[in-house]
């Protein structure tokens, strides 16, 4: 006899699974724990074979008997239906792995292992929130520039205008990557050179007059906080890397003995050496005598395994009294690159090599990290040195 649907609600699980049959090759299989499995039995080229159709109650039998039909009709049309249901899987996850959203998570996953980990989480966010919902589905080779554009135009509206710049730069970056891996014939963001407004350029707050930088550095060795934050204070002048990158320092990419730094860098996707002064070097032992034996050598204070946060250095100068417009933690970089510059009559390809800048020979080609470490290794000495004469002598006052 068919099934029904009271027959099927009040079929109980036993301790071995059976069988409930329904017509022309429908059934439903009952397991142990009580759930419930539709099942089409049919023959094609003289071998028996099943071809599951859903799960009761999600699929009702209706349904059930609707999806035997149509396996039926494609039988009866010498078709397959369980190979045809493996082809459109197949087909479809073909289809997926050409899609922008899949290669751009692809590329994401390659890269994120060398990228900082706020650099990576950024990255996916932003693909996340502005632009898989309008391009992810679709074939990352038939993606158009103006379709970049109107994502792109979309973050412009609410006031994110270098967020806007940042999307179309990660876009072109999945493009080129779909293009080296052979989904996609060309990077289409090429086509929207000019298309947005500029970004004006924001300049960080930096003291580069030596008689106001001798003052700020005695301040900052007066700071009375944690020992953490006051070593991360007076070294942060002395390296002048990126906030991001002392406050995330690790204590194995520290070579002491080497008076060397060796860490990669996310913005430039670059390795990067910073010779160690002998200042530095000493305010290095200050602090590895608390943090020594964690990961990082500035860690929170709720929690060795986390770097200190974004805002410590620059709370602890507010607290101090140097405001914003006076030095920002960026500044220590503006302020090295002038006084090198302009006071020590530094080379200035030395200065951009120590700033992790791009820099390239004659040939246009990019300088490895170490190159001029000889050289460089002098200049970050012979920096120290001037910022102690600074806050002895008060050059410059």
């Amino acid at each position: 006899m068919p099934l029904t649907d009271v027959k099927i609600k009040n079929a109980k699980a036993a301790d071995r699974p059976y069988k409930l049959y329904d017509e022309r090759g429908l059934f439903l299989i009952v397991t142990p724990n009580g759930g419930k499995w539709w099942r089409f039995k049919y023959r094609f080229a003289d071998k028996e074979k099943l071809l599951s159709l859903g799960v009761y109650a999600d699929i009702g039998l209706k349904d059930a008997r609707e999806r035997r039909d149509e396996a039926r009709r494609m039988l009866a049309y010498g078709i397959d239906p369980g190979l045809h249901r493996k082809a459109q899987k197949t087909a479809r996850q073909a289809e997926a792995a050409g899609s922008f959203e899949f290669v751009a998570r692809e590329w994401h996953a390659k890269y994120a292992p060398i990228w900082a980990d706020h650099h990576s989480d950024r990255i996916l966010r932003r693909l996340e929130r502005d632009v898989f919902p309008w391009i992810g589905e679709l074939p990352i080779a038939d993606v158009t520039a103006p379709e970049v554009l109107s994502i792109a135009r979309r973050i412009e509206q609410r006031g994110a205008l270098e967020t806007a710049h940042r999307a179309v730069g990660n876009c072109g970056q999945v493009f080129r990557y779909a293009v080296a891996t052979g989904r996609a014939y060309r990077d289409p963001t090429g086509d929207l050179r000019g298309a947005l407004p500029p970004v004006r350029g924001t300049h960080f707050s930096a003291l580069t007059e030596p008689a106001r930088v001798a003052g700020l550095l005695r301040t900052l060795d007066g700071y009375e906080g944690s020992l953490v934050v006051s070593c991360a204070l007076k070294l942060a002048p002395m390296v002048f890397v990126r906030p991001g990158e002392l406050r995330t320092a690790r204590w194995c990419d520290f070579d002491l003995t080497g008076a060397e730094w060796r860490f990669h860098v996310s913005k430039t996707d670059t390795e990067h050496i910073v010779p160690l002064s002998v200042q530095a070097l000493a305010i290095l032992r200050e602090v590895e005598s608390l943090t020594g034996d964690g990961l990082y050598v500035f860690p929170s204070a709720r929690s060795s395994d986390r770097p200190m946060s974004d805002n410590a250095i620059l709370a602890a100068m507010r607290r101090m009294g140097i405001q914003k417009e006076e030095m920002s933690g960026h500044g220590f970089r503006a302020m090295a690159r002038t006084i090198l510059d302009e006071v020590l009559g530094v080379r200035p390809d030395l200065i951009e090599h120590q700033l992790a800048h791009a820099v390239r020979d004659p040939n246009g080609r990019a300088y490895n990290r170490t190159a001029h470490l000889p050289e460089r290794k002098k200049m970050m000495q012979k920096w120290s040195d001037y910022l102690d004469q600074l806050k002895n002598d008060q050059l410059g006052e």
